[in-house]
């Protein structure tokens, strides 16, 4: 059985999180939560997930000894499969710039940067479900499709410098990226454990995904 680290550094969907993924697993997958080093740099997959502010996510993460480094093994070194949730898909980025710039895991380069809608009626924070724009063809996304609507709560958003690392959008008062997708790597601005039925499809999707 394939064993998943849900990387544990104090965020708070972690707990949802691992409710949604075993779900999603149906018993063929082990999910672990773990801050635990030689767990992670030796799982089949691992997930992040994330809740607040990009820079004190950042700290937690690194505050936890070894773990960056683990991931990075794990994932850039093996080519295990990742997914981020929410700002874990925004650690991804090279810099957050949330009370000053702060640096990322830059495994996707990019910066993420807060939601400035040009329509007045649209609130930041983004909290509620909106329709997902340009879906790629991605074995993680199959399941999503144009239109589809999913669950968000940021303030910020993540901008690949590339937009071909773009894996969907969104709009609200402006459109933003909505998921990211280079190699082996994923994530997701919204919630797929708060996206009932097609959050536990895209959760499955990764857990079965072979990049």
């Amino acid at each position: 059985m394939q064993r998943v680290a849900l990387i544990d550094y104090g965020s708070g969907n972690l707990r949802s999180a691992e409710k949604a993924l075993v779900r999603a697993a149906d018993g063929k997958s082990e999910i672990v939560v773990t801050h635990d080093p030689a767990f992670v740099a030796s799982a089949d997959r691992v997930v992040l997930p994330g809740v607040g502010a990009f820079a004190a996510c950042m700290a937690a993460l690194e505050a936890r000894d070894g773990v960056v480094e683990a991931m990075t093994e794990a994932v850039r070194s093996r080519g295990a499969p990742f997914l981020g949730i929410c700002v874990g898909m925004q650690l991804m980025a090279s810099r957050g710039l949330e009370f000053g710039a702060t640096a990322g895991l830059d495994w996707i380069p990019g910066e993420v940067r807060k939601l400035t809608p040009s329509d007045p009626a649209a609130k930041v924070p983004h909290m509620g479900w909106n329709a997902l724009q340009q879906v790629a063809d991605n074995p993680v996304f199959a399941g999503l499709r144009d239109g589809q609507a999913v669950y968000f709560t940021h303030s910020f958003a993540y901008w690949p410098e590339d937009e071909n690392d773009v894996a969907a959008w969104v709009d609200h008062g402006g459109r933003f990226p909505a998921a990211v997708a280079r190699a082996n790597m994923a994530g997701v601005q919204f919630h797929p454990e708060k996206s009932q039925a097609s959050g536990l499809n895209l959760l499955a999707r990764f857990l079965e995904w072979r990049p």
